[in-house]
């Protein structure tokens, strides 16, 4: 017998993939891993996507330009497609810094769904300032916050500040989900 709330009614979409999207230093990483391992997901971290050409240019403190990120993105865009096809639900973290780069990766998507870990206290410099084993020099943070589109609310994104513990953004982050 069908319910009389109508939102039970209607039949959404499955998501297969989860884009944690932000800065440098925003804990893509630790929240992609431990969101994938909640939903028993598999993890992929765009940083592994890189060409070591790309990675060389950030280690030394160069920005990306469009030209360096479009064969990126579009290898991530291809990860993506995959998963929509059926073939493995993931959790990427990836920049995703720009609307058009979101577009590249084929965002918005009734499948995929954005979460954007945003940061309104400066919390994030004080932990580049800490990091000390990782190609991304604190010096690319202000071309990335300059660089930064946060999503529009037809992206329908996920906005968690990264202010929390991991153990919390990640329950917001399912919460949302559901």
């Amino acid at each position: 017998m069908p319910s009389d709330d109508p939102d039970l009614n209607v039949s959404r979409p499955r998501t297969c993939a989860v884009v944690v999207m932000g800065v440098c230093g925003a804990g893509k990483t630790e929240i992609g891993r431990r969101l994938a391992a909640a939903l028993q997901w598999t993890f992929r971290d765009a940083d592994d996507f890189h060409s070591p050409e790309n990675v060389a240019k950030m280690r030394a403190g160069v920005p990306l330009v469009d030209a360096d990120r479009w064969p990126w993105l579009d290898a991530l865009a291809r990860e993506l497609r995959d998963a929509v096809a059926g073939r493995g639900n993931f959790v990427l973290a990836c920049s995703a810094l720009t609307r058009r780069y979101r577009d590249r990766l084929g965002l918005p998507h009734s499948s995929i769904r954005l979460v954007h870990l945003d940061d309104a206290s400066d919390v994030i410099r004080r932990r580049m300032e800490q990091r000390t084993a990782h190609f991304m020099p604190i010096a690319l943070l202000d071309s990335q916050l300059k660089l930064l589109e946060r999503p529009g609310a037809d992206e329908r994104p996920i906005v968690v500040d990264v202010a929390g513990n991991p153990d919390s953004i990640v329950d917001a982050i399912l919460a949302a989900l559901e």
